[in-house]
């Protein structure tokens, strides 16, 4: 095991109803990260992205966000100043929204956001930043990133959006970043081409990684271990080379739901959700 970056001991996420009453949606999440490729499954409405929000200090007003431990690189970011933790928010943590057209701003171009992250937490002169923004945008797989610097979110495809965002998370350096379905809408040379950057800095610059995905293939062939999680805990935790071993009911369960060629199912798979899961 790596060095410990991320060290997570029961974290919990709760919004109040409207009669006041807290329901928790992320229930004692327990993990640590290295520097290392971390994958969360789980389908839609697990926790897996509020788990994601509540790291980096980004939980929706309302949210009551408590942990036993929840701390970065030594620092506990539930006990530190407000003005520390957004110092280490797209510094030295950064993270991948799901949707660039709600994360973008669309009144600003995209090179002008990509510098601002640069201005922020980076001292660099203005013909630095721009040579460093430029080659963000080249490294995610942007064939012109001079002219793409002067568009607008509103100009470019989603997929090239959701690039811009990886470039924008990417170019502080981060030494953490939380990748919320990073290539959901990217074709699959670009998608490639994106794993590829985010591999090297895990591997080159040893970057620790979480990596929220619904696609099952995809993180047991890049990320170094798994964790399942379902209405809000982790219910298995295991190497994703030992995903297709996994013994979790519910794990099983997703796996069967693969489409496989040559293998028609009749009648569809569907998930088993047990009450028991739920204690």
């Amino acid at each position: 095991m790596t060095q410990t970056l991320l060290d997570v001991d029961d974290l919990r996420v709760a919004y109040p109803d409207r009669e006041g009453r807290l329901h928790e949606v992320v229930r004692g999440v327990t993990f640590t990260l290295g520097r290392e490729r971390l994958g969360i499954v789980g389908e839609s409405g697990s926790g897996k992205s509020q788990t994601g929000r509540a790291i980096l200090g980004l939980t929706a007003p309302g949210g009551q966000v408590s942990a036993k431990r929840l701390h970065f690189d030594g620092i506990d970011l539930l006990g530190c100043p407000a003005r520390e933790r957004r110092a280490l928010r797209g510094g030295r943590i950064a993270m991948v929204l799901q949707d660039p057209k709600f994360s973008l701003d669309p009144v600003m171009n995209i090179g002008a956001q990509i510098a601002e992250t640069l201005r922020a937490h980076v001292p660099l002169s203005a013909a630095e930043r721009r040579e460093r923004m430029l080659d963000a945008l080249a490294q995610v797989g942007i064939d012109n990133p001079a002219r793409v610097a002067k568009l607008y979110p509103h100009e470019v495809s989603g997929g090239m959006g959701q690039r811009a965002m990886i470039a924008m998370m990417l170019v502080a350096g981060p030494e953490l970043l939380i990748a919320d379905e990073p290539t959901s809408a990217l074709d699959v040379t670009v998608q490639l081409q994106v794993l590829c950057v985010l591999d090297r800095l895990v591997a080159d610059k040893g970057m620790g990684l979480v990596f929220i995905s619904h696609d099952l293939r995809l993180v047991s062939s890049f990320c170094d271990r798994v964790l399942v999680m379902y209405a809000g805990r982790v219910v298995e935790e295991l190497a994703s080379a030992d995903l297709a071993r996994a013994e979790h009911p519910y794990t099983r369960g997703l796996l069967n739901c693969l489409p496989r060629l040559g293998q028609p199912q009749h009648p569809l798979p569907t998930l088993d959700r047990r009450q028991e899961w739920l204690a």
